[in-house]
C-alpha cells in the first residue's frame, strides 16, 4: 500500500475500534450495574444489554444509502455524534427506560458498512483484502481488550463514567476523520463494500448465505444471553466485580492464542467446514458446562475458556466463508444480511437472556441457548463444502463494456470461475482461484 493508504486505512480501523471498544466495554459489566437503576428487572436489564443490535440492524443499509447521496464523511460524523450522544443519556441515566433510550441512541449511529465504503474509495482495489483484514483485526482486538478493561474502569469510576469514557472516545474518533482521513474524490458504488436494495432479494434465496447469517445471529445471540448471567455468576460464586478482570485476562489470551491453529487449518488444509462444526460443538459444549458450573469460579472460567476459543474461531471464519459463498457481484449484500442476523442475533440475546433469568434461573439462561446451537449444528452439517475462492473487481473501459463477449473471455482466463458484469459500476465482479489466478490478464480490460 502506500504511504497515503495506509495512513488512510490505519485511522479508520483505530476509528472502527474506538467505537466498537466503547460499545463492547459495558458488556461483561452491564448486567451487574444496571440492576440498581429504578424500574430495572432481569428482563428489562436483558434489553438495555442488546438494544443497541436492534437499532444497527435496522439503519445499516439505510446510511449506507444515504452516504451515497450526501457523502462518507458527513453520514460517518453523524453516526458516531448520535453514538456519543446515546452513551451521555446512558451515562446520566438513572432510570432503566432512560438507560435502554441511550443504548438504542449508541445502535443508531450505524456507521460500520459506510466506513467499509469509505475505505473502499480511499484504496486501490489490489490492496482491498488487506484493507478489510486490517479493519478486522481491529474488532477483533477492541474486543478483547474491552472484555478486560471493562471490569477494571468500571470498578475505578462505575458504569456511568464507563458511557462518558465511550462517548469521549466515539468524539475523538469524528476528530481523526476529520483531521486524517482524506476525502474521497469520487465515491466507489463497489457491490463488495456495501448492500444494495436491489440484490437482497437474490441473498435470501441463497440457501448457504442463510446459513451463515443463522450462525452469526446465534453466535451474538448467545453472547449477549451469556452476558445477561455471567458476571452476576461470578459475583454470586464469590468473585466481586473488580476482580472479574483475572478471569477475562487470561481466558481471553489463552483463546486467541488456540483460535490461531484452527484457522491456519481451515484455511491452509481447506478444511472450513469441519472447523466450523467443531467450533460450534465446542460453544454448544461449553454453554451446557456454564449451565452446571455456575457456583465454582475455576469452573466458570474453564467453561468460558473453551467458549471464547470457539467462539473467537466462528467470528474470524464467518466473514470469510461469507466471502465464498457470496455470487459475484454481491459479496457487499451478501455481508448485509450477515451484518444485519448479527445486530439481530445481539437483541434477541439480551431479550431471551433478560426474561430466562428473571422467570427461571440463570442457569436456565445457558440451557435456553442449546437449542439454537443445535439447529446450527445441523445446518453446518448440511451445509455445502466451500470453494477456495476470492473475489476481485476490474473497471471496465468504454471499450470493455460494449464488448458482447466479455463474460464468456473474462471466463477463458485461468482461475476464473465467476463473472458478473455491472453496467451501471462500469466494472466485472470476478470469483477467481488465487492459485490459477493472475491479475495482470485483466489490463487490456481496465480502464
Amino acid at each position: 500500500m502506500s504511504p497515503l493508504e495506509t495512513r488512510t486505512v490505519t485511522t479508520l480501523a483505530l476509528i472502527y475500534a474506538l467505537r466498537m471498544f466503547g460499545l463492547f466495554m459495558v458488556l461483561p459489566v452491564l448486567a451487574l450495574f444496571a440492576q440498581d437503576y429504578q424500574g430495572a428487572t432481569a428482563s428489562l436489564v436483558g434489553v438495555a444489554i442488546g438494544v443497541y443490535g436492534l437499532t444497527q440492524a435496522c439503519l445499516q443499509l439505510p446510511f449506507g444509502v444515504w452516504s451515497d447521496r450526501i457523502g462518507r464523511k458527513p453520514v460517518i460524523v453523524i453516526g458516531l455524534a448520535l453514538f456519543s450522544l446515546g452513551s451521555a443519556l446512558a451515562a446520566v441515566a438513572d432510570d432503566i427506560w432512560l438507560l435502554i433510550l441511550g443504548r438504542a441512541l449508541q445502535g443508531a449511529g450505524a456507521v460500520a458498512s459506510t466506513l467499509m465504503a469509505l475505505m473502499t474509495d480511499l484504496t486501490r482495489e489490489e490492496n482491498r483484502t488487506k484493507a478489510m483484514a486490517s479493519i478486522g483485526a481491529s474488532i477483533g482486538l477492541s474486543f478483547t481488550l474491552a472484555m478486560v478493561v471493562g471490569p477494571l474502569l468500571a470498578g475505578w469510576m462505575g458504569l456511568s463514567g464507563l458511557f462518558m469514557l465511550t462517548g469521549l472516545l466515539s468524539l475523538l474518533a469524528i476528530g481523526l476523520l476529520l483531521a486524517v482521513v482524506p476525502t474521497p474524490r469520487q465515491q466507489v458504488r463497489s457491490r463488495d463494500a456495501r448492500a444494495f436494495v436491489s440484490q437482497l432479494g437474490d441473498v435470501f434465496k441463497d440457501k448457504q448465505i442463510l446459513r451463515l447469517s443463522f450462525g452469526i445471529f446465534t453466535l451474538h445471540a448467545v453472547l449477549v444471553a451469556c452476558f445477561v448471567a455471567l458476571p452476576v455468576a461470578l459475583v454470586d460464586a464469590g468473585l466481586l466485580q473488580p476482580e472479574h478482570w483475572k478471569v477475562y485476562l487470561p481466558v481471553m489470551l489463552v483463546a486467541f492464542v488456540m483460535m490461531v491453529p484452527f484457522i491456519i487449518i481451515g484455511e491452509k488444509k481447506q478444511k472450513m467446514k469441519q472447523v466450523l462444526l467443531c467450533a460450534v460443538i465446542l460453544l454448544m459444549a461449553s454453554v451446557a458446562l456454564l449451565g452446571f458450573e455456575l457456583s465454582s469460579v475455576w469452573g466458570i472460567s474453564f467453561a468460558l475458556w473453551v467458549f471464547f476459543v470457539a467462539f473467537n474461531i466462528l467470528e474470524a471464519s464467518l466473514p470469510s466463508l461469507v466471502s465464498k459463498f457470496a455470487p459475484a457481484g454481491f459479496k457487499g449484500s451478501a455481508m448485509g444480511v450477515y451484518s444485519t442476523s448479527q445486530f439481530l442475533g445481539a437483541f434477541i440475546g439480551g431479550m431471551l437472556g433478560g426474561l430466562l433469568s428473571e422467570y427461571y434461573s440463570l442457569s436456565y439462561v445457558f440451557w435456553g441457548m442449546l437449542p439454537l446451537l443445535f439447529i446450527w449444528i445441523v445446518l453446518v452439517w448440511t451445509m455445502q463444502t466451500p470453494r477456495h475462492l476470492t473475489s476481485y473487481r476490474v473497471a471496465l473501459s468504454v471499450q470493455g463494456l460494449n464488448n458482447t463477449m466479455l463474460e464468456s473471455q473474462l471466463l477463458t482466463l485461468p482461475g476464473v470461475h465467476e463473472v458478473v458484469i455491472m453496467l451501471n459500476d462500469q466494472a466485472a465482479y470476478l470469483k477467481v482461484d488465487s492459485k490459477e489466478f493472475d491479475p495482470i490478464h485483466l489490463k487490456k480490460f481496465n480502464t
